[in-house]
Parts: structure tokens; sequence; C-alpha cells
């Protein structure tokens, strides 16, 4: 449960930095609204899973996954140019993040089902 927790605060990451971009400087209206939402929607998510997570990797999941979300959306909207060196990096982000969920848990960390 954890880790679903942890990529849905991941998803609300990236909405809160693609709003942030639309808000020029917290000006408009819309976009600050949905940043603020979804800012603190995904700092408790992450919160939360950090007490199943060590924080190390719960942390960088949630960065990665969330920059590899907001990247992807910048570019199929056209915000940003598409390329096949970005989409090699983004896969690579993601490799990374589903790696860090097969690492066992350390040594003298209680695992628990929450992890799962």
């Amino acid at each position: 449960m954890a880790w679903l927790v942890l990529l849905v605060s991941a998803v609300f990451e990236a909405i809160w930095a693609t709003a942030l971009g639309m808000s020029h400087g917290l000006t408009e209206p819309g976009p600050t609204a949905v940043f603020l939402v979804a800012n603190v929607a995904s700092m408790l998510g992450l919160g939360w899973a950090a007490k199943h997570i060590p924080i190390g990797t719960a942390y960088a999941v949630w960065t990665g996954v969330g920059a590899a979300l907001t990247v992807t959306y910048a570019m199929a909207t056209g915000e940003e140019p598409i390329s096949i060196a970005k989409v090699v990096f983004i896969a690579g982000i993601i490799g990374a993040v589903a790696g860090l969920k097969l690492v066992p848990a350390q040594p003298g960390r209680r695992a628990s089902a929450d992890n799962d």
C-alpha cells in the first residue's frame, strides 16, 4: 500500500510542478489553486509513505516519477520538444525507480506488508 500511495503522490508532484509553470509566478488563480492542492496532497502522500519506505528510497522514487511525468506531459503538449535522448533518459529514470522497488530492505529495517 505504501508504494501505491507513493506513486499517487508522485503523480500529484507532477501536477503541482506543471501547475506552477502555468501559474506565471503564482499570479494566475486557477493554476495557483491547482498547485496548492496538488502540493499538499503530494506532500501528505510522501510523508505517509516515508513511514513505511526508507526516506531516501521514497524521495528518489517521488522525485524520479514526478520529473519523468512532468517532462513527458510537457513533450506531449508541445511545451517541450521531443527527442530520442529525452525518451531514453526518461526510460532510465523509470528503470531506476523500478530497481529501487526490487532492492531488498536493509538489514535491521523492519520489512512490512505495507512495503508492497
